[in-house]
């Protein structure tokens, strides 16, 4: 038998997925529609060159973390694949750097190689506190990607700085809150064209009015988000693992319009 949780659940993501087809089949949870995601995504294709050996993996590692420590906007843009340099510049992640917290040091922990991205997983002390940091590169050991462990925060907190970070334009940051398959399916430039063309039906955002945890089990868990655009307030649902790693994000078919004393 299904516990209530578990039937709140499945009815809240078929609530947040009956829009899907016409939100762009991307925006569906990954494990959905691998095939169409990586269509649709424009992300790059799998590329037959070798993975990068564990020396070099920590070498790119490093060069990443010393630019972050230093706060070497030109550095850093210039570690970027070329993807993210597409929706980037030195002034854009100069910006995004004097917002986070100054890096103090590191350790570089393991290595994984796959097919396409090898990931080098370090442990990060920053003004703010420790966390588990984990960098994607590409074979040619230009940053990808990354993602931060953000297991023991809030699903809620979690999607409220996603949203902050795409509102701002910021799609380096806010695709770091996708999951590494997500992340390897959906492009920053994807992102973009996706929260633009949003923008272009809905008018500009203006805010998030309300975040509700919606519904959660073992696996994954589900939070609606109310948000206010110039034109009309939308409901946007964003689906996490059980890592708050977001897997799915689905902006439904009929947003309600703002209406007079509402």
């Amino acid at each position: 038998m299904q516990r209530p949780a578990d039937k709140a659940f499945a009815l809240a993501t078929l609530l947040a997925l009956a829009g899907a087809s016409l939100a762009g089949p991307w925006l569906l949870p990954v494990r959905a529609q691998p095939k169409l995601l990586a269509q649709a995504s424009g992300a790059a294709p799998l590329t037959s060159q070798p993975a990068l050996s564990i020396d070099q993996a920590r070498a790119a590692a490093n060069e990443i973390l010393k630019a972050e420590r230093n706060r070497d906007a030109n550095a850093r843009f210039g570690q970027f694949a070329p993807e993210l340099q597409q929706v980037s510049s030195p002034a854009m992640v100069a910006a995004t750097m004097a917002k986070r917290a100054r890096l103090l040091s590191w350790k570089l922990l393991s290595v994984q190689s796959g097919i396409q991205t090898t990931t080098v997983e370090a442990a990060v002390v920053t003004a703010a506190g420790r966390q588990d940091l984990f960098i994607m590169l590409n074979p040619k050991g230009k940053l990808s990607g990354y993602y931060i462990d953000k297991t023991d925060q809030a699903p809620s907190k979690v999607v409220a700085q996603f949203m902050n970070a795409i509102s701002q334009g910021q799609y380096v940051s806010a695709r770091s809150f996708f999951s590494p398959d997500m992340q390897k399916e959906v492009s920053a430039a994807s992102l973009q064209a996706k929260w633009q063309r949003l923008q272009r039906s809905t008018g500009n955002f203006i805010q998030v009015k309300r975040l509700v945890e919606a519904a959660e089990n073992p696996d994954q868990r589900l939070v609606l988000v109310q948000t206010e655009f110039n034109r009309l307030t939308d409901n946007l649902f964003v689906i996490l693992d059980a890592n708050n790693l977001i897997t799915g994000v689905d902006f439904p078919i009929d947003p309600n319009p703002l209406r007079g004393g509402s």
